[in-house]
């Protein structure tokens, strides 16, 4: 565990330290986000933060390689890690480019394809399917086809939620902690080595991400852009790839015997990035109904994204963001938390939080307002 937080501490401090020689860059090469209808910000604000994050990830990768621990483990861990960090830069330069030159729809997702394609090429993806209490095995192309579906939509849903300051990053460090702590408490159940490869990118991936937040967070210095909002959704999930791999489906539900729902554990690995990600997930979903209907195209932008419905019901840009993080934090950790407990009183707890988080949405700009009054 100490080196996890190694890792942790490594990531986040080069993340925030390259940060500021991002920015400037981004100022100097013109990538600065104009100041549109749909915006939120009301200032030119430079891009390249997703830069800073894949410097901080590449640096947590080379000073785990050289830690007492995890330089002694299996090469599928580093080989995995490389992998992601390879097909990570892909990413992020076609996010670069698209903060530079705004590139078009079909281009950015055949960019998005490539970075999948480059992680498949060097061994990294699905090799079955999880199911009730069973799992259902994939051909080579199958596997392709899943592998590269979910990480195009993890990385398009993350770019879509990344509309306020700091909402993205913080939403995904917060899942990258709880699959994290599910990673490592899997490796504990199984008795197997703590040297995992996503235990290893989602610490990485936490550090990187709250690097970014004292510059991103509102009001914001810089924004990641779509160089880092892909580049965390694209992390998230191959770390989610790379657990799967590890472990075969029956040693899963074998180091959960005493879980409430004994499939769960079993469904989690390929569930926990969409239920980290559900909030942007369905707001993905309701843009692509919305904007079909009115006749234009899915990817054409509009100011009705959730984080907008929030601004326009009176929360402050602040409250907004944390209101989101509070729904991904719930959704993550409740999904762990129900799918390694047993009993009644993790279903209740999470039942509990949920209408709290709820109320704070709905109730907190009435109660303000009144308060004004």
């Amino acid at each position: 565990m100490r080196e996890y937080l190694v890792v942790f501490g490594v990531a986040l401090g080069v993340t925030y330290l390259l940060a500021s020689i991002a920015r400037l860059l981004a100022q100097r090469f013109g990538a600065v986000a104009r100041v549109r209808d749909r915006d939120v910000h009301s200032i030119p604000t430079p891009y390249f933060g997703g830069v800073a994050m894949l410097g901080g990830l590449v640096s947590a990768y080379l000073v785990a390689t050289h830690l007492p621990f995890l330089s002694t483990s299996e090469e599928a861990v580093f080989g995995d890690a490389r992998a992601v960090i390879i097909g990570g830069a892909v990413i992020c330069l076609v996010g670069v480019v698209d903060d530079l030159f705004e590139l078009d729809a079909l281009s950015k997702f055949a960019g998005q394809v490539l970075a999948g394609l480059v992680v498949v090429a060097l061994g990294l993806q699905f090799l079955y399917l999880p199911l009730y209490n069973n799992f259902l095995g994939l051909d080579n192309i199958q596997s392709i086809i899943f592998t590269i579906v979910l990480i195009v939509g993890t990385a398009n849903a993350v770019n879509f939620v990344d509309g306020l300051d700091g909402l993205a990053a913080g939403m995904v460090a917060i899942g990258a902690v709880a699959f994290f702590s599910f990673a490592f408490f899997l490796a504990v159940q199984n008795g197997e080595s703590r040297a995992i490869a996503a235990a290893l990118l989602t610490a990485a991936l936490a550090g990187a991400c709250i690097g970014i937040l004292p510059h991103n967070f509102f009001p914001a210095r810089m924004f990641i852009g779509d160089s880092g909002s892909m580049l965390i959704g694209f992390v998230l999930a191959c770390s989610s790839i790379s657990l799967t791999g590890q472990y075969p489906a029956t040693r899963i539900s074998e180091g959960f015997e005493g879980a409430q729902v004994s499939f769960l554990p079993t469904l989690l690995p390929l569930f926990l990035p969409f239920a980290i990600l559900m909030v942007p997930f369905v707001d993905l979903g309701l843009a692509v109904v919305r904007r079909t209907r009115a006749g234009r195209s899915p990817f054409s932008p509009d100011k009705m994204h959730i984080h907008h419905r929030l601004l326009e019901i009176g929360h402050s840009h602040r409250r907004a963001v944390l209101l989101m993080y509070a729904a991904a934090g719930l959704v993550a950790f409740g999904s762990v938390v129900v799918s390694v407990f047993s009993g009644w009183q993790s279903f209740a707890g999470f039942g509990v939080l949920a209408v709290l988080t709820a109320a704070a949405v709905f109730l907190l700009p009435r109660l303000e307002s009144r308060v004004w009054r």
